[in-house]
């Protein structure tokens, strides 16, 4: 067993600036600025942030009243957005999805396709999710250099979620593309139309404000109507299904869930996964004592989740006036959760700076908790970033890092979107 007197105490190589402006997207291409969310917990955790192009909002920084703000959804509400943009009313009809809703219209939707994605079902998908692993590192590890977020993080998550939508692994490459382009929708890789860079306007009704949704759209009611005529077993026909009221879902509602499933399916796993990879890869003690102890499984997945916090905040809009954390909160003020401070807090974790394999309780945020709002594919994401890292250590005694390290241009979704490894045998 590694000495845990050994470790560094921060298992990042740099925590980044001391005075990030935390809404600015370019703040985040080294990164996430660690020092500046560290010191404003320290300074002033329930933390009013001004916007240039907005009404400014509070940052809610800690753990507990990050944990207290979520599980209260009719103090704080999601129907007015879960980004930092501020929408009108009829943008925020139109943009609507599972995740901008309250109970009980939240639990309708909900109810469609929750029992596919609960502890139980997600442990009978195990013996897919490892065939479909094996296949897509047996293809990478031909090479001895590849992209890991191309080659690997992005193939596995893709594949699974074409089996429970039921498309082909050839429509699953459109749909990734599409998504990058969605939750991407401020990096110029992945789009044309980068929001606060371009003009989004003519898109301000679809979700993302991007064009990519548009081609989701046209290709969930393609895939409607198939299972509709004939109707499978798979996530497509459940959701055009009747919801508890008896009513099947509009078409607005069918495709915004069908788009909400594409970019979060995807992308949050992917990002997740490659975050797991690059921390070993700057802390090599971490990937030889779990490789040592595959018992392990179970609280490194745990740990990737909690310090990678992939989605990094979520807005809330406060429906009264209230205080939080010595502040006067007024109604109609945005409240905005960061999960990746929150995770990061030494009042909810010990050292939380120090990846622990062993970390146990770690009951982190990055799935949100306990509340109508914790992220539905959860097991499905710890099944397969357990089992992806179980194979990989099954084929591969060391990687090192082949390039630079390149992180997405966003302020909500903390994703490396390249990372070139080199296999060593």
């Amino acid at each position: 067993m590694v000495d845990r007197a050994s470790y560094v105490d921060d298992y990042l190589p740099d925590l980044g600036a001391q005075d990030a402006d935390i809404t600015d997207h370019d703040a985040y291409t080294s990164g996430v600025p660690h020092a500046t969310f560290s010191r404003l917990r320290r300074e002033d955790p329930v933390h009013w942030t001004p916007e240039s192009d907005g009404s400014g909002f509070w940052s809610v920084l800690g753990y507990h009243n990050a944990l207290a703000v979520s599980r209260d959804y009719q103090t704080f509400t999601s129907v007015h957005g879960i980004r930092l943009e501020e929408m009108d009313a009829e943008q925020a009809e139109a943009r609507r999805t599972l995740m901008e809703q309250d109970p009980p219209e939240h639990t309708r939707l909900r109810r469609l396709v929750n029992r596919g994605f609960t502890r139980r079902t997600v442990e009978t998908f195990e013996d897919a999710i490892r065939v479909l692993a094996a296949e897509v590192l047996d293809e990478a590890l031909t090479r001895t250099e590849f992209d890991f977020v191309h080659e690997v993080a992005e193939q596995l998550p893709m594949r699974m979620l074409g089996k429970l939508l039921g498309t082909s692994d050839d429509d699953g490459r459109q749909l990734v593309e599409w998504g990058d382009a969605l939750l991407g929708n401020t990096d110029p890789e992945f789009t044309d139309h980068v929001v606060g860079l371009a003009d989004t306007e003519a898109f301000r009704l679809v979700p993302f404000r991007s064009p990519a949704a548009l081609e989701i759209f046209r290709y969930a009611q393609v895939q409607a109507a198939d299972r509709r005529a004939c109707p499978r077993d798979d996530i497509i026909t459940q959701l055009l299904g009747p919801t508890s009221d008896g009513e099947p879902m509009s078409d607005r509602e069918f495709n915004n869930f069908f788009t909400l499933l594409v970019a979060a399916g995807n992308d949050t796993t992917r990002y997740t996964m490659t975050h797991g990879l690059w921390t070993m890869l700057n802390h090599p003690q971490l990937w030889n004592e779990w490789k040592a102890r595959p018992e392990l499984a179970t609280t490194a997945v745990e740990e990737i989740l909690r310090t990678s916090a992939v989605t990094m905040h979520f807005r809330r809009t406060a429906t009264r006036d209230v205080e939080l954390g010595g502040k006067h909160i007024k109604a109609g003020d945005k409240v905005v959760l960061w999960f990746n401070s929150a995770n990061h807090d030494d009042e909810g974790f010990p050292s939380p700076f120090r990846f622990d394999l062993e970390r146990d309780p770690n009951d982190h945020m990055s799935f949100g908790r306990n509340g109508p709002h914790l992220c539905l594919g959860a097991w499905l994401a710890r099944m397969e970033l357990r089992v992806l890292f179980e194979e990989l250590m099954k084929r591969v005694d060391r990687i090192e890092q082949a390039g630079p390290t390149e992180h997405l241009r966003s302020n909500f979704i903390a994703g490396i979107k390249h990372l070139p490894i080199r296999v060593v045998s």
